[in-house]
Parts: C-alpha cells; sequence; structure tokens
C-alpha cells in the first residue's frame, strides 16, 4: 500500500468510523503526510508498511532538530500511533512500528517556543517612537518573518534584502548562502528603519553595508540583540526564557504546525538533512514564498 492510498484509507476511516470533527481529521493526516515528507527527505524507500521504529525515532529527532516543542512532538506521535493502529487493526501490517516508542517526555527542558500571542504581546511592548524602538521592531519581525539566526541578523547587509522580490540573501554557517523570504510586516518594518531612522546615523565607514546599526552607527553584535531581546521580555512580561534563538524556533514550529512541507522549512532554517548532506534540495522560490504566505501567522 503507498502512502497516498493508506492516508486517503486512514482519513475514510475517521470519518465515517470514527466521526471525528473535520479540523481533527485533518490535524491527524498532516501527522502522517509529516512522516512521509521526511521519508522522501531522506531517500528511504519505504511504504507505510514497511516503517520501522527506527524510522519514527530518527523523524522524532529530525522535528525536534527544527525545534518542535515536546508538546507538538507529543500530538504528531500521537497521530502516527492511531495510523498505525488502524493499519494493524485492517491487517497492513502484523506488527505496529510505533507500539514500544514513548511519548517525548512533557516535562523535559526543551527551548522555550512563544506562541502567536506571545510574539504580539512583545512587539506591542516596543516603543516605536524612539530610534532604537523602530530598530527593533526590524529585528523582531526579522528573526520570526524568515527564522534567522542572530549572527545571521547582525550580519545581514543592504545589498542582501531584495525588497522588490521579498527576499533576503543570508550568508548561514559555513558560510553557506541561502535565500529565504520576508514577510509583508517584517519587510514594512525594515523599509521604515531603513529609510526614516537608519539614515540619521552618523554610519562607520566599515559599516556601511549593515542593515542595523546602534546608535554609534557600528553594526550590531550578538549579545547586543540578546540583551534586548531580555530587556523587552522583561518589560512585556514574559516569563518564558527566551533568546534571539527562540524566535527561530517558534517560526519553525508555527510553520510546521500550521502545515508547511519540512523540506520548505528545512530549506528555510539553512539546515542539512540529519541523514546526509547530499539530499538537500533547493526548491523554488516562488514556492517557499508561497509556504511563508500560506502559513506563517504575520504574512
Amino acid at each position: 500500500m503507498n502512502w497516498k492510498s493508506a492516508v486517503k484509507e486512514f482519513k475514510n476511516y475517521l470519518q465515517l468510523e470514527r466521526s471525528l470533527a473535520g479540523n481533527s481529521i485533518e490535524a491527524y493526516v498532516h501527522d502522517i503526510e509529516k512522516l512521509q515528507q521526511f521519508v522522501e527527505l531522506s531517500q528511504l524507500q519505504v511504504q507505510p508498511e514497511q516503517i520501522t521504529s527506527g524510522h519514527i525515532m530518527d523523524f522524532l529527532k529530525y522535528i525536534n532538530e527544527l525545534g518542535m516543542s515536546a508538546h507538538s512532538q507529543a500530538r504528531i506521535l500521537s497521530g502516527i500511533k492511531s495510523f498505525y493502529k488502524y493499519l494493524l487493526m485492517e491487517n497492513v501490517i502484523s506488527n505496529d512500528p510505533s507500539h514500544l516508542i514513548e511519548t517525548p517526555r512533557l516535562g523535559r527542558k526543551l527551548p522555550d517556543t512563544l506562541s502567536i500571542e506571545d510574539i504580539d504581546t512583545l512587539l506591542n511592548a516596543i516603543d516605536l517612537s524612539t530610534p532604537e524602538g523602530g530598530r527593533n521592531r526590524a529585528m523582531i519581525e526579522t528573526l520570526y518573518s524568515s527564522g534567522l539566526r542572530v549572527s545571521e541578523l547582525v550580519e545581514l547587509k543592504l545589498t542582501n534584502v531584495y525588497a522588490d522580490i521579498g527576499f533576503l540573501r543570508v550568508i548561514g554557517k559555513g558560510s553557506k548562502e541561502r535565500l529565504v523570504p520576508i514577510g509583508r510586516d517584517a519587510l514594512k518594518y525594515m523599509n521604515i528603519y531603513i529609510d526614516q531612522i537608519r539614515c540619521h546615523v552618523p554610519v562607520k565607514k566599515d559599516s556601511e553595508n549593515y542593515v542595523f546599526l546602534n546608535r554609534r552607527g557600528s553594526n550590531l553584535t550578538r549579545v547586543m540583540v540578546f540583551m534586548m531581546i531580555k530587556e523587552l521580555a522583561i518589560r512585556a512580561g514574559i516569563k518564558k526564557n527566551i533568546s534571539p534563538h527562540t524566535f527561530r524556533h517558534s517560526f519553525a514550529t508555527h510553520l510546521i504546525e500550521g502545515g508547511a512541507d519540512l523540506r520548505a522549512v528545512q530549506e528555510m532554517l539553512g539546515h542539512e538533512s540529519i541523514t546526509t548532506t547530499e539530499i538537500y534540495t533547493h526548491l523554488d522560490r516562488d514556492y517557499l514564498k508561497q509556504v511563508i504566505k500560506d502559513f506563517h501567522p504575520r504574512s
């Protein structure tokens, strides 16, 4: 049984025999589709009945690496377990590969992920009447909109902002370049900062091409961004332990939970595949842009 037919029959079972609500059915289907995407991404030539517990464990490790919370991992695993119980019931498989896999411990400390409401609370706590406030709003919008590492944010160059097509050219780990979409709101606040605030800063000679500058005209450091976010979280009353990387985790989690393709999220984050670097595939830019438009909360 191939993936398409297995998912279709599982969906019919949930609808006709278990009488689940439409949203619940779609959530189950998305869980199985994520596992299927991981299988394809890893170039594993296996159908649903050939999946082993090792495959599922590798999949859980993969979504954990993407920054997905333990609660979200547990929910996805629950969907996968339901799928394989169904296949067992239908005699498609004789052994359930998910049976002995334990749900991720919810008490395990993972990087905090901000909810959409948390993001809004943080953004609303920024004082936009000050030059620093305008810059900070643009930085946080960019971190969350494009899933950048803090090092990628502080190194972002004016010449690498392609506002006309809505993309950033990012230099990531190992000097690897990638194009990532930037959301409408993030681009709006970045343009406000560049056109109305940055133009009044006395720019140092060696910092002329950096997007984000301090008040003395030098490019920012990672520590400066870290401290700004810590202070903002206190002002906003956010109790979670957050850092610039929290926005990257939130970016990935919100996209995946919204239904985005795992491969698209991997590409935007600049991750190599967990299983092999040889399968790293570049996706069409228009497709990545559509993923942001369809699944990112602030797009």
